[in-house]
């Protein structure tokens, strides 16, 4: 019973809900402090050289950059713009990735023959901790990851690592939300933090069972040193 009882408290999907969601339609958008990537191509290339900031070769290894040339980015600032070169300034926090390419597509054409506008965020990234194998922080390259592709980076939950409860943090435009997340039922699906956003937080925390082994192990190992350093200590006296 006790096995039964374990197996279910770790499986995922057991039950509750359905597969099929509207969840899979999310989109995500820029927000403040995004850093953008923008690439302006045209049929001629040295008409659009105006339109791009210069490229630069990065020489800091920071975890997110390699020492391969990037494009110079767009920071979006505090009113949720960014500052382009002729275009000038322009909103762009709250559009999705194909609003703005759209946006940028539509002014250059009365400057540019068969203009194409590539967009990234270059700081997309999600942090993993808590009672997972390998917590930290990620580089999310394509911009779009699940919870649960999220919960694989860090190499899974622990077998102690609470599935019914987990904690993502939020921070949108200042603004802090929670989410609390059931693993082990469908429900997750239509959740709205099943899609994560950049900078989101994820954590697992550790069973209470796993929280007392510790404390346990804490106390009594202290203890269980101390009484064998005595023992060796007491021995070696006598057999002198």
């Amino acid at each position: 019973m006790n096995s039964c009882g374990t197996r279910r408290k770790m499986v995922y999907f057991q039950e509750g809900g359905s597969a099929d969601s509207a969840a899979y339609h999310f989109t995500p958008v820029f927000e403040i402090d995004d850093f953008l990537s923008i690439l302006i191509t045209a049929e001629d290339p040295e008409s659009a050289k105006a339109f791009n900031l210069p490229q630069q070769t990065s020489t800091v290894n920071n975890g997110y950059a390699t020492g391969n040339p990037v494009p110079y980015g767009y920071l979006v600032d505090s009113k949720g713009e960014i500052d382009l070169p002729i275009l000038g300034k322009m909103k762009v926090a709250g559009k999705s990735r194909t609003e703005l390419v759209d946006t940028i597509h539509t002014l250059l054409n009365g400057y540019l023959k068969n203009p194409t506008v590539q967009i990234q965020i270059q700081n997309f990234k999600i942090t993993v901790l808590g009672d997972v194998k390998n917590p930290g922080t990620f580089k999310i390259p394509n911009e779009r990851i699940t919870l649960i592709e999220a919960i694989g980076l860090s190499g899974d939950m622990r077998m102690s690592g609470v599935r019914k409860n987990v904690l993502v943090i939020r921070d949108s435009c200042g603004t802090k939300r929670e989410f609390r997340v059931d693993m082990t039922k469908k429900d997750l699906f239509s959740s709205p933090a099943y899609y994560l956003k950049q900078n989101d937080v994820v954590y697992v925390e550790p069973n209470v069972a796993a929280r007392s082994e510790g404390t346990l192990w804490k106390t009594t190992g202290a203890i269980f040193i101390s009484l064998t350093s005595l023992v060796i200590t007491t021995v070696t006296l006598i057999t002198r």
